[in-house]
């Protein structure tokens, strides 16, 4: 038997048909091992930061099933992504499931001749890409484990950092600063509205800005004085040339400004265009069309607008990491106008098949006029209008989301008389700088260095789960809690959080992968001075405020001075004298109650005091030394627990909850036990995994409550197997 491993069910699906069956294809779902969560001695640093992998959680069935058909067969083929990760996927299936000699494939799009030819001529897996990939891997979680834990003990329980996320973080930070920091000036525009000698009116606006008011009336009682006239009409002829074809970057800066998806979404959708074999792969930093591409794009081009609209180009790319990279993302067919199952996937079809049909068009033509107003004196400061005519629309002809609309001026010549209608000045003030939209930050990474294709979307989604950054309209606002931990990490480890060594540590990576470096080197000499560095940070003080009240703002029980403290949901004021006096008010003004005592000891830590406090979904009664002691006490009143034991720990009872996003269920031994479930359970337990099962749908009864574990969906599985 003949086995080709692949890491997407729909992906296997779309290649066996153009095998002929040749090849039984089989999807690993993903990776299938990983490093343990939340354990930093899943690394042994000692040992030349070796990972010590585990099966990843639910995946025991799909090893199982591969392992099987491993044991029949005397060809297997890995075929996952071409890139670092897919690389990493291949290994780790060859080293899990037995594999000897394991032989890999590359195809950069699911058509049949690419799939067949590549069958045709496998290669050995390319070890260095691998530890690229690894050494990115166990550097996020050293990075990430080490300074969250300081973070934890220096600001506040809970919060996190990462070696990436924290400089894209930064350049949002420093742009809120900015913002704050802003003063405005005025400032005044002055338009006039003056009609030709055929009665034709023309808006015209004053290329001073006067910067008082006196200033302003200077113009406007010269404006009055003395006719009218056209100074000078310039007409220039300017072109337009199409964008090249797209790349990581570019597609999800492109699909948020045009079509309102987030980065993660945009991934999502091209993801499945990909594994359908509508585009090309879509992990690049190559703006290049292939050869054997482009004179079906060219033909594509030419039946729909002719050879008018045509203009043959190619595209060189000039990033220093697209070593990896094949070519752009393309329409793998130039000549289907739509494909997709979802709305996204057909928006995002037609806007890659439109940037690559437009790249390989002529240049739009337009005609540019700028008309000049003055006084006869010529005593004023020049008023202008502007005008634009598209002459022709070339590449304009198919992305129309692209034009501007025509501004059309009246024709006049230099000396033509015009009367002046109604001049008028309007006060305005300068405006802070703007804050970033995703795809503004996409651009920013891509431009510092920071990232690479395959890491856009996941740091962007990253800083927002968080709670770090909140999305405003297209906006990206920094939030209190994340303007307090980047301040604490660029105060005591800019050199670390850096753009600059973020930016330098990727091309280490490169490095790695392209064979020119050594992966155990390469993190020891990160790793061994970071290490000192955060231990020595474990005397700093705690960040307790972020700095002074606003003026005016005085304790309400003993009218003292009051500062600034970052809270799990934002920022409050405190009294200046705390702990003396523990007087608050919310950063609205409201006076904050202290925590009630109930009377009691805490039954768990025995020093601490039972407390009520206000939680998301309303009071509860916890331990007063929270978070050393986690102790909650059970609610009299709340949902009575199920019957069904949890599988976790043996314990406890199944209890239904209400969290943020509705009703869950989980362990009554929480904090001990934190087992939960999105559904009800019913009791069983799934064979494939071992957790819960818990009520489905009308088409799927019931349900794995893993969501890595196939039976989490059945129906995909069925659809696998088949």
């Amino acid at each position: 038997m003949k086995l080709l491993i692949v890491e997407s069910p729909s992906k296997a699906k779309t290649i066996e048909k153009y095998l002929d069956n040749e090849y039984k294809v089989v999807a690993s779902i993903g990776h299938i091992r990983d490093l343990p969560k939340s354990n930093k001695d899943a690394i042994d640093i000692e040992g030349g930061f070796i990972p010590r992998y585990i099966i990843s959680p639910g995946k025991e069935s799909v090893v199982s099933e591969i392992k099987a058909l491993v044991k029949k067969s005397d060809t297997i083929l890995l075929a996952t992504d071409p890139d670092r990760e897919g690389e990493a996927i291949s290994w780790h299936v060859a080293e899990t499931c037995g594999i000897k000699s394991p032989k890999r494939v590359l195809f950069y799009e699911i058509t049949e001749g690419a799939v067949k030819e590549a069958v045709a001529h496998p290669r050995e897996l390319d070890t260095n890409l691998r530890k690229a990939q690894e050494a990115r891997r166990v550097l996020d979680r050293l990075v990430g484990y080490d300074l969250s834990g300081l973070i934890w003990k220096k600001v506040r329980y809970g919060l996190s950092a990462g070696r990436v996320q924290s400089p894209a973080l930064h350049i949002l930070a420093l742009r809120e600063k900015e913002i704050r920091a802003f003063i405005p000036e005025a400032y005044f525009v002055i338009t006039a509205e003056c009609d030709t000698a055929k009665k034709e009116s023309i808006v015209f606006t004053c290329v001073e800005q006067p910067k008082d008011a006196k200033r302003s009336e200077e113009i406007l009682a010269l404006a009055r004085k003395h006719p009218w006239e056209v100074a000078d009409v310039v007409s220039t002829e300017a072109v337009r040339r199409p964008y090249a074809p797209f790349t990581t970057s570019t597609l999800q800066q492109a699909a948020s400004s045009r079509l309102g998806m987030s980065p993660s979404r945009t991934m999502r959708a091209a993801q499945k265009l990909y594994e359908k074999g509508f585009i090309t792969y879509m992990r690049t930093d190559s703006i290049s069309l292939s050869e054997t591409a482009l004179p079906e794009i060219i033909a594509a081009v030419t039946k729909e607008f002719g050879e008018t609209h045509l203009s043959v180009r190619r595209y060189k790319t000039k990033s220093k990491n697209a070593q990896e990279a094949h070519e752009a993302i393309r329409p793998t067919d130039p000549h289907k106008p739509s494909a997709g199952a979802t709305d996204d996937e057909k928006k995002l079809y037609a806007l890659i098949r439109t940037r690559t049909l437009a790249s390989q068009m002529a240049d739009a033509k337009i005609l540019r006029t700028k008309i000049i107003a003055n006084t006869t004196d010529r005593t004023l400061p020049n008023f202008s209008a502007n005008g634009s005519h598209l002459l022709f629309a070339g590449w304009l002809a198919l992305d129309t989301a692209a034009r501007s609309d025509d501004v059309e001026v009246p024709q006049v010549k230099a000396g033509d008389p015009l009367a002046l209608d109604d001049i008028r000045s309007e006060a305005k003030q300068t405006e802070p700088p703007k804050r970033y939209t995703e795809a503004g930050l996409v651009k920013e990474l891509e431009k510092r260095g920071i990232g690479r294709p395959s890491t856009y979307a996941s740091i962007v989604k990253t800083i927002q789960d968080r709670g770090y950054v909140e999305k405003e309209g297209k906006a990206l606002s920094v939030t209190d809690t994340g303007m307090v931990v980047d301040d604490f990490l660029f105060l005591h480890f800019e050199n670390i959080v850096s753009e600059t060594f973020t930016a330098d540590m990727e091309n280490k990576l490169d490095e790695i992968a392209a064979g020119e470096r050594d992966y155990e080197k390469t993190l020891k000499d990160f790793y061994t001075p970071f290490a000192k560095e955060v231990k020595s940070k474990d005397t700093i003080d705690k960040v307790t405020n972020m700095g002074d009240a606003p003026e005016g703002t005085v304790c309400p029980k003993c009218g003292a001075s009051m500062v600034i403290k970052l809270a799990r949901n934002g920022k409050f004021f405190s009294c200046s004298r705390f702990p003396e006096c523990d007087g608050a008010l919310t950063d609205e003004g409201k006076v904050v109650e202290p925590p009630k005592e109930t009377g009691e000891a805490c039954p768990k830590c025995k020093d601490g005091k039972l407390i009520e406090r206000d939680g998301k979904f309303g009071k509860f009664i916890a331990c007063s030394n929270f978070p050393k002691c986690k102790f909650i006490k059970k609610d009299e009143n709340a949902a009575p627990s199920t019957d069904i034991t949890c599988p976790s720990c043996g314990k406890g009872k199944m209890t239904e909850r209400r969290g943020r996003f509705g009703i869950f269920y989980s362990c009554s031994d929480y904090p001990d036990c934190k087992n939960a479930i999105k559904s009800k359970p019913t009791g069983n337990i799934c064979t494939l995994c071992g957790s819960l099962m818990m009520e489905g749908t009308k088409t799927i009864p019931e349900r794995c409550s893993n969501k890595n574990c196939l039976n989490h969906r059945p129906d995909k599985l069925a659809k696998s197997r088949s």
